[in-house]
């Protein structure tokens, strides 16, 4: 519980939305892990620092490329709009002072690599978002191009994968065209820089809206939770590579005779240690920094 003088506006499964002003809020991500759509009871340290961390470093990375709705993680920075700032020390490293924006009514999916939902939906019926894709693809194998693949935002249950004209009917062709623009030039941006430290971005999810009538990236930017990033070293046509993300978690839970329903299986230390690993490597190899550098340490 925080002791600042701020409005609690709503919580995730992941983040905590408190509003500053009448163009600011702070966006503090935790360390809580979650499954469909459950939460489980063990938090794994260090994972709101890092995808706090993350998101600062590609915002500032392209941010003459690409326009953001992040305003600064400096805990001092944000002190100058929420007094007493400086002492919710629980806080610092994993808060964002964003400005406040009209989110766009769509899952901004970019994908260059063949996985995931995309993959089960191919082997199916040789689609990815029901859209016609090369023949002949294996797991793992990259596009032609990388795909703008949108979802649906649903307030409850699972987002439905649907197809650009779908998408264009929510939105509008104008804001597709934009949304889809922007995306898949920070995802071929980002993607070079992940090649040049010896990672592969498979794919990514981007949540934008409206600043000021300006389309911005919001909420999360290219973490382990939002993004499935591979060793570029071991990815293999046809086989499941390891990943900077919770798969290890995802798979001892996958073996857990559990409906998926509350209340979640007790998640054992050591799959906790291993996904909270991989959380920090994903970001130390990024960034090129240790996480002990970073605000909150």
């Amino acid at each position: 519980m925080s002791r600042l003088d701020i409005h609690h506006i709503y919580s995730g499964k992941v983040r905590d939305l408190y509003e500053v002003d009448e163009e600011h809020l702070l966006m503090v991500a935790s360390d809580r892990l979650s499954a469909f759509d459950v939460v489980m009871d063990e938090p794994v340290p260090g994972k709101g620092r890092v995808l706090t961390g993350l998101t600062h470093f590609w915002v500032r990375e392209f941010a003459d490329a690409v326009p953001a709705s992040l305003v600064a993680c400096d805990p001092a920075v944000i002190d100058e709009f929420v007094d007493g700032f400086m002492e919710e020390v629980d806080w610092h490293g994993r808060t964002m002072l964003v400005r406040r924006a009209q989110m766009l009514p769509l899952e901004c999916i970019v994908r260059g690599r063949l996985a995931g939902q995309a993959y089960d939906e191919y082997m199916v019926k040789g689609t990815v978002h029901n859209m016609s894709v090369r023949a002949g693809l294996q797991l793992t194998d990259p596009f032609d191009a990388p795909m703008f693949t949108p979802s649906t935002k649903e307030a409850s249950g699972h987002d439905i994968n649907i197809d650009l004209a779908s998408a264009a009917d929510i939105v509008g062709t104008e804001a597709l065209f934009e949304a889809q623009r922007l995306c898949i030039d920070l995802f071929t941006l980002a993607a070079v820089s992940f090649a040049e430290v010896g990672l592969v971005l498979a794919d990514t999810k981007f949540e934008l809206g409206y600043v000021n009538g300006r389309l911005v990236v919001c909420d999360e930017v290219l973490t382990p939770d939002s993004s499935r990033i591979w060793p570029a070293d071991q990815v293999h046509s046809g086989e499941t590579p390891p990943s900077f993300d919770k798969q290890p978690f995802r798979d001892w839970l996958t073996a857990q005779p559990w409906d998926r329903t509350p209340p979640p299986p007790r998640v054992p230390d050591e799959i906790i240690a291993i996904t909270s690993s991989r959380y920090v490597a994903a970001y130390e190899r990024v960034t090129g920094h240790t996480l002990s550098d970073w605000y909150g340490a």
